[in-house]
């Protein structure tokens, strides 16, 4: 009896990965690793922006924003794949698929606002440094952060809710390692094309918005570095804006790949390389990126490890 009819006909089949059965180990244990890093990272700078007072700045809550969406990303996805490598059992329930499509769908959209709200706050803090603490005040930066989430959750709430109201066939088996709305639509039985195209449209919208104000606002700030007399000055902008610009162009690079290039361009075999790459490389690298290029997180580290060693030694003469 094939997997397909052992299970529940509201049960979907996430065929995963394709991993050759003598690379079983060595997969689990690279994801495991990247997942535990990834967690670990993004754990430790939400961390040390809460507790060091010189990372109390707009562009830092920002970015404690980002680390949490990574970590809600990342644990969407990650801990089902890897029970699913080891496991002949590889059936998710359609509430889970809901609910996992939801929150990625969510985080992506965040991520996107979130991404374009941090080069606002790189082009006032450089084009604008004397207005800069009253125009991004704490009140400004929660709402900031608040547009962002919403934002997220509405696109995640429209496009999960229509995909999972639509007719599926009897084949339940999705060519993905997670439910991502694309490899689930090829499941439909119905007519998605309105639908593909509607979100196809939203998609791009999705990345040129958020895309046209990070270059305007990049534009703006090269052209208030070009005008500085000061190689101080230049230098201390351009350290500023090379960590965001690094993560804007990995993480807009996967998804323009997966959400705006036409099906037509890509195989689903592909699709699942760069989806892995965006749902767990790019959680573990954004914090990686902004710590060692950052003298304001090296030095919070370097605080923190050395308050730790000072609580040990006086533990161990009281001992």
């Amino acid at each position: 009896m094939s997997m397909e009819n052992r299970n529940s006909t509201s049960d979907f089949i996430l065929l995963g990965l394709l991993v050759h059965n003598k690379a079983i180990g060595i997969v689990f244990a690279v994801i495991f690793a990247i997942f535990v890093v990834a967690v670990t990272t993004n754990l430790v700078m939400i961390f040390l922006i809460q507790v060091d007072s010189r990372l109390h700045t707009p562009i830092y809550f920002l970015l404690s924003q980002l680390s949490i969406m990574d970590t809600l990303f990342i644990c969407t996805i990650v801990p089902k794949l890897l029970i699913d490598i080891i496991s002949k059992d590889k059936t998710i329930s359609f509430v889970d698929c809901g609910i996992q499509m939801f929150l990625c769908s969510t985080m992506i959209g965040s991520e996107f606002f979130l991404l374009s709200l941090m080069a606002y706050d790189r082009y006032m803090a450089v084009c604008n440094p004397l207005r800069y603490p009253v125009l991004m005040n704490r009140r400004v930066c929660l709402l900031l952060a608040a547009g962002a989430w919403f934002g997220g959750s509405v696109e995640g709430f429209l496009l999960t809710s229509v995909t999972m109201t639509l007719p599926y066939c009897s084949s339940r088996s999705i060519n993905h390692f997670f439910c991502e709305i694309p490899a689930v639509l090829r499941l439909a039985c119905a007519d998605t094309s309105l639908y593909e195209t509607l979100m196809y449209i939203c998609c791009v919208l999705m990345v040129l918005i958020p895309i046209s104000i990070i270059s305007t606002s990049y534009t703006l700030i090269l052209l208030t570095v070009h005008r500085m007399r000061s190689a101080e000055g230049r230098r201390k902008a351009f350290a500023s804006c090379s960590s965001h610009l690094i993560v804007v162009s990995i993480f807009y690079g996967a998804a323009f790949y997966n959400y705006v290039l036409p099906q037509l361009f890509h195989t689903p075999e592909q699709d699942k390389v760069v989806s892995a790459f965006y749902t767990m490389v790019t959680p573990m690298l954004n914090p990686l990126i902004y710590s060692l290029r950052n003298k304001d997180v090296l030095g919070a580290v370097k605080k923190v490890l050395a308050q730790c060693l000072s609580t040990q030694k006086v533990s161990t003469v009281y001992a």
